[in-house]
């Protein structure tokens, strides 16, 4: 008997239009035989699944749909949302509290790994890989242009501290473009992100957990036209050139899977995360930059583009992630 999967897209953040990438990347690959899959928009204002031309609105009660008479209740759940509430852990707990399995994080380890911030000062404790110095400014308290330069040198990255696809990041290299660079990271988020920049090869790589097993996917080097890798480097054809898998040194990809995995274990990750790294270029040391705990899925996405490096097709990756998501997990 087919199962019901609820393909949950868009969101509230300015990553909306990637998510509906993201989400037609896997309806596509999900396999017609062994699911039904209803695809759910979910908007600040409304949460529906269009049927013939028609919004048929979710029951937030239980997340269920009334099609055609007929109430439809799902096995599970595919969450293909960046930024809130799909990848910061809300819809994690409301999706617990109704016991419907899903494909990610649970709720605790999304927030955390949406803050980015607090999620470098957790893998800095494990002691296993390098963190760039960092300042954490929140909005409404007063911050010291002095105090920030004296704790960072230039250049520096100036982000919001819970947002993706690098909306509202700047490279800072002269100090009379900090302040620009903070308002402009405010204008995302209620808080803001300094870091060090830290010179090399930008690596980033795949790692996920089935049947109990977990494996990580050929690493990926990121090499931009631009200033750093930003919303345009992402998404503009031509202008990152994404090399999977990455032409590093065999002891440079054994550390860089395995301080991955590690992270993974340690901050007990689920489904599909993509870690992203630097390769110091002075001292071949690796730096940890973030976790991504719903990695962008458009066709030519760096994890596609690493499920294929790996010998394996997304029909076959999404089913796995799947019916992984059925089996007990810890909340």
């Amino acid at each position: 008997m087919k199962k019901n999967i609820a393909l949950l897209a868009g969101g509230y953040s300015g990553e909306f239009v990637i998510s509906i990438k993201t989400a037609a990347t896997i309806e596509k690959n999900l396999n017609p035989d062994l699911y039904n899959v209803y695809k759910i928009i979910i908007t600040r204002d409304e949460w529906y699944h269009e049927h013939n031309g028609n919004k048929i609105f979710v029951d937030r009660n239980d997340f269920s749909l009334l099609i055609d008479g007929q109430k439809v209740s799902f096995d599970c759940i595919f969450i293909a949302m960046h930024g809130s509430p799909g990848e910061d852990g809300r819809l994690q707990g409301y999706l617990d509290m109704l016991q419907i399995p899903y494909t990610t994080c649970n709720s605790i380890v999304s927030a955390l790994t949406f803050n980015k911030s607090y999620c470098n000062k957790v893998v800095k404790a494990f002691n296993v890989v390098n963190i760039a110095n960092s300042v954490h400014l929140i909005k409404g308290e007063p911050f010291s242009m002095g105090a920030i330069l004296d704790q960072l040198k230039l250049p520096v990255f100036v982000k919001p501290n819970e947002s993706g696809s690098s909306l509202g990041v700047s490279k800072v290299k002269h100090v009379e473009e900090l302040l620009p660079a903070i308002e402009k990271a405010f204008g995302e988020d209620d808080q803001v992100l300094i870091e060090e920049f830290i010179e090399g090869r930008e690596l980033t790589i795949g790692v996920y957990k089935v049947d109990g097993k977990l494996t990580a996917l050929p690493a990926t080097e990121i090499l931009s036209q631009n200033e750093f890798f930003d919303y345009e480097a992402k998404y503009t054809p031509g202008v990152t050139r994404e090399i999977t898998p990455a032409q590093i040194p065999a002891s440079i990809k054994e550390q860089l899977e395995n301080k991955a995995m590690y992270i993974y274990r340690h901050l007990n990750c689920r489904g599909i995360v993509r870690m992203d790294f630097i390769l110091e270029a002075r001292t071949n040391k690796l730096f940890f930059l973030e976790v991504n705990t719903m990695p962008g899925q458009s066709e030519n996405s760096i994890v596609p583009q690493q499920v294929r490096a790996a010998g394996m097709n997304l029909t076959d990756f999404y089913g796995a992630l799947l019916e992984d998501c059925y089996k007990p997990r810890v909340s």
